[in-house]
């Protein structure tokens, strides 16, 4: 295996694991959320993020390599944090779509990191997909972050 492919394969993996974080996150949104449209909402996302990560996943095969199979530990911590923290100050929608957005600034950071070394090591294999993947992110973020800002307006 080439050490072109090991990076690929690297970036990749870090971005299976904020997918897994975002599908997870998406899905504990979903289940603590009251508003139906909203709970729907987020069982989406939280679909379109496994299907992103089993593309990347796929990518990583195709590569030679093994893929990530598991989210991040510092997903699991937030989303321990945003469990313990829920208990104290309930889970009314506009804390739980500040704990999405919080979620998908990661994720938009996480892509943003990947597309620059990608540049940095010529990745250019996977650079379509992870694009392609980043414009979903920051839909989802805009939108999120759109409902949160209704939400506050209305509090």
């Amino acid at each position: 295996m080439t050490d072109l492919n090991k990076e690929a394969i690297s970036v990749l993996n870090d971005l299976i694991e904020t997918s897994k974080d975002g599908q997870e996150g998406f899905k504990t949104c979903a289940e603590d959320i009251k508003h139906p449209e909203l709970k729907a909402l987020f069982a989406k996302r939280s679909a379109e993020c496994a299907a992103a990560a089993a593309e990347l996943q796929a990518q990583v095969r195709a590569l030679g390599g093994d893929p990530e199979t598991s989210t991040s530990v510092s997903g699991d911590l937030h989303r321990r944090w945003v469990d313990v923290k829920s208990v104290f100050t309930g889970k009314d929608e506009e804390a739980v779509l500040n704990e999405a957005e919080r979620g998908e600034d990661h994720a938009l950071k996480a892509y943003k990191e990947a597309l620059e070394k990608i540049s940095k090591h010529n990745l250019v294999g996977i650079r379509d997909l992870v694009e392609r993947q980043l414009h979903g992110v920051q839909r989802n973020h805009d939108q999120v972050k759109a409902l949160r800002n209704e939400a506050r307006a209305r509090a």
